[in-house]
């Protein structure tokens, strides 16, 4: 029998305006989009990275706002990049979902032996030609959003100084510790960042659904909060309000092995599943069912397509 099809994607609303970038194209220092504001006294490297996926515009809404009022860091260099600018050029607010990257996600690509390799896509090498200022980078932000509804939330990769550094920037609440997807590594995952014998650490929040106003607010309060607690934010970036926060642990990556993967329910991210071995979806002949009491569901994507993760299930500290 062949696979069941899942439904087109629902119409999403766009509340948001794509930003004019065109002061920042050309870049600062030879790679375009990426603009370079350097301090008087030394201190680290910081990168806020927007636009890994096009049609994700909070992130650059806030990176523009902030270049369009001259902020610098008090102390270091501080790196405003908008990565997948092809992408993003082809953001229509008509089909919305269809500007996410152009041959493939950029967000996929960093492992060494793909961005040394032969393979060639418009996001490779973008990839490519950032990757030499990202070997320059100490600390990193990379903004993002949700296309389906959920709780904003950090992503700290599985490192403890990604931990020590969600808690270092207090905003969003939740914190979910994770090794990424079995489709590629993410910018968070790159070696730099990875590896336990650096002292550089990378981080990757989910600030609340695209193309939704109170997604920005969310992503300005993150980079607020990282440049507070880098001691490198100007007077006019205030920290955050902190709320206590919570961490938890991917204990199980869910990825959709046919392209009828579908949810029981329409799960929203953040929704806590109280019993082991609830049903929560069927992946063809498949039940997908908690792993354990209390169980997290981080991030469901209503609509998977096969290879692609589905859901992932974790566990409160």
């Amino acid at each position: 029998m062949p696979e069941p099809v899942q439904p087109p994607l629902p119409q999403f609303d766009v509340g948001l305006e794509a930003p004019d970038l065109g002061p920042w194209r050309e870049g600062s220092h030879g790679i375009r989009g990426f603009v370079t504001r350097v301090a008087a006294c030394p201190g680290p490297h910081v990168a806020l990275i927007a636009l890994a996926h096009g049609n994700e515009l909070a992130g650059a809404i806030v990176l523009d706002r902030l270049l369009r009022e001259q902020v610098c860091p008090t102390r270091g260099r501080l790196t405003f990049g908008f990565a997948n600018l092809d992408a993003f050029d082809r953001f229509d607010p008509a089909r919305p979902t269809l500007s996410r990257f152009v041959d493939e996600d950029i967000n996929r690509v960093w492992d060494e032996t793909v961005l040394d390799g032969p393979r060639l896509s418009v996001e490779l090498a973008r990839a490519r030609e950032m990757r030499p200022l990202i070997n320059t980078v100490d600390v990193l932000l990379d903004l993002h959003s949700m296309l389906w509804p959920s709780d904003p939330l950090m992503l700290c990769g599985g490192s403890d100084k990604g931990r020590r550094l969600a808690a270092g920037i207090g905003v969003p609440e939740l914190v979910v510790s994770d090794e990424g997807h079995v489709g590629g590594r993410r910018l968070i995952d790159y070696t730099r960042f990875r590896d336990p014998g650096t002292a550089c650490a990378a981080n990757l929040i989910e600030a609340g659904q695209h193309w939704v106003p109170a997604t920005v607010e969310t992503t300005l309060a993150g980079v607020a909060g990282l440049l507070n607690y880098l001691e490198m934010a100007p007077p006019s970036l205030p920290a955050p309000v902190r709320r206590p926060q919570r961490f938890a642990t991917v204990t199980r990556a869910v990825t959709a092995a046919t392209s009828g993967f579908s949810f029981v329910q329409p799960w929203r991210g953040g929704d806590v599943v109280p019993r082991r071995n609830t049903l929560i979806a069927i992946d063809g002949n498949e039940q997908i069912r908690t792993p354990h009491d209390e169980c997290l569901l981080v991030m469901p994507s209503l609509h998977p397509s096969r290879g692609h993760t589905a859901v992932r299930l974790a566990r409160f500290a």
